[in-house]
């Protein structure tokens, strides 16, 4: 470890163990899980030795200090979203070492266009749309990962050059964005059943689609302005044009029987993730299920020295964000924090036009401890409790937090970003750049849709 790395880490240590020292009304097991999820959280944000050894790091200091038991320390990794995410990078990888990854990129652009700036619109505007039938940011980021590697290669620039890039970091930070405008995703989906249960007041899928319509059409634009802008690409078409595209599809040739084997895998766990409803298997059983079948010897997708390849440290990084949510509420640290952080905020809110700021901002900052869905589920039933007692809507209360969780700047605040990350085409600094800006914007956005939109379709 260099110097740098060594003085932040120190400085981080440091922050942390001042937590025993602020006076509070909570146990030493609180206190403990309180001062490793701080120490946790600043190493994550400023990145002096890598996010997965924090993690585990993190998860073995809850269980050697005392705080709790082994089980709940490591007790995200018995969650199903870090194993969905296993199964994710496994498709992912069925896909590029195929080449059907190379032949779906093609195919988009013989169809929107040869141009970066087209391609990258058109890449925004099917996350959104496939935000309708597939009602999980995690499942579109492997989507259109596997569509965006082939155009990365089609570019013929490297990993991490500007076209990667910006390709990459948009749709994975958009498929987090999307997921709150609808009610799609694990956040929306449990902060509606919150408010329907602790706010008394029904929600509707129609009306919640509404009230954030034109934040969906200026989010799109957004995105492509701000993804052009911090992210010029290298080459703003390709070579050659059509022609060139027409070629590379002509060398291809017909479908390969691996081809055909992954995409034969990848259309049946869509079409499950789509019919979800009739079957009720999760998710992530489907997502982990089929990055296991495409390793297996019958279907000979992938075989063991690429298996072997597969970086498991985005799996240990999830596993340990989700075990902090769980750890913290077990100690009973995130009362304090709740108590702390809303006592402050709630008497700033005297109305749901005039305070749509100070939720978002709040909810911003808040979501810095706990990623999602777990922010949600820990903080809304006070909120809702809030918004009754002083004559607020619940429903615009709860509506204007769980859009609060779409901005994000660090990837431990969402399984579904370090799936993108997980590919290797941005870095940390990428996400804070783009989540900054997109942050900004989106608030702007919801401070003129709440007092003159939201009224006129019954949310006031």
């Amino acid at each position: 470890m260099t110097r740098s790395p060594l003085i932040s880490t120190t400085l981080c240590t440091a922050a942390a163990l001042g937590v025993f020292l602020i006076p509070m009304d909570m146990s030493p097991q609180a206190y403990k899980a309180l001062a490793i999820t701080v120490w946790m959280v600043l190493l994550w944000i400023f990145s002096p030795i890598d996010h997965s050894i924090t993690s585990l790091a993190g998860c073995f200091l809850y269980w050697a200090s005392g705080a709790v038991s082994f089980e709940t320390a490591f007790s995200g990794f018995s969650q199903d979203t870090p194993w969905f995410l296993f199964g994710a990078i496994i498709l992912g990888t069925m896909a590029a070492q195929s080449g059907l990854a190379r032949r779906l990129a093609y195919s988009v652009m013989s169809l929107v266009g040869v141009s970066y700036a087209r391609i990258l619109l058109g890449v925004i505007l099917v996350d959104f749309l496939m935000t309708f039938i597939v009602p999980s940011g995690t499942a579109r980021v492997v989507i259109l990962a596997s569509i965006c590697l082939g155009i990365v290669e089609a570019f013929g620039v490297p990993p991490k050059s500007n076209i990667s890039r910006g390709l990459f970091i948009i749709f994975t930070y958009t498929a987090t964005i999307f997921d709150k405008m609808l009610i799609a995703g694990a956040a929306s989906i449990v902060a509606r059943g919150l408010i329907e249960r602790s706010g008394g007041v029904p929600v509707y899928y129609s009306q919640w689609f509404l009230a954030y319509l034109p934040c969906d059409l200026i989010t799109v634009a957004a995105c492509w302005v701000t993804v052009l802008w911090l992210y010029p690409p290298e080459k703003k078409e390709l070579s050659q044009g059509r022609a060139f595209i027409d070629l590379q599809l002509a060398k291809l040739g017909p479908l390969t029987d691996r081809e055909k084997r992954a995409a034969l895998l990848m259309v049946l766990t869509v079409v499950l993730w789509l019919t979800d409803f009739i079957h009720h298997v999760p998710a992530a059983m489907i997502g982990f299920g089929a990055g296991l079948a495409a390793c297996l010897p019958g279907i000979g997708v992938i075989d063991s020295e690429e298996f072997k390849r597969i970086d498991p440290l985005p799996i240990i990084l999830v596993g340990a964000v989700l075990s902090m949510a769980v750890v913290l509420v077990e100690t009973k640290a995130i009362d304090v924090l709740n108590a702390a952080f809303f006592s402050r905020v709630l008497p700033l809110v005297q109305s749901v036009n005039y305070s749509a700021l100070v939720l978002y901002w709040a909810g911003f900052f808040y979501h810095f401890f706990l990623p999602e869905p777990s922010n949600i589920s820990t903080s809304m039933p006070l909120l809702m409790s809030f918004a009754k007692s002083n004559n607020l809507s619940p429903l615009a209360i709860g509506m204007i937090w769980t859009f609060a969780a779409g901005g994000k700047i660090f990837m431990y605040q969402s399984p579904v970003l370090i799936v993108g990350y997980s590919y290797g085409q941005f870095e940390a600094k990428d996400l804070l750049k783009v989540g900054l800006v997109l942050t900004v914007v989106e608030s702007l956005i919801l401070i003129l849709l709440v007092p003159t939109l939201w009224p006129l379709i019954g949310i006031h």
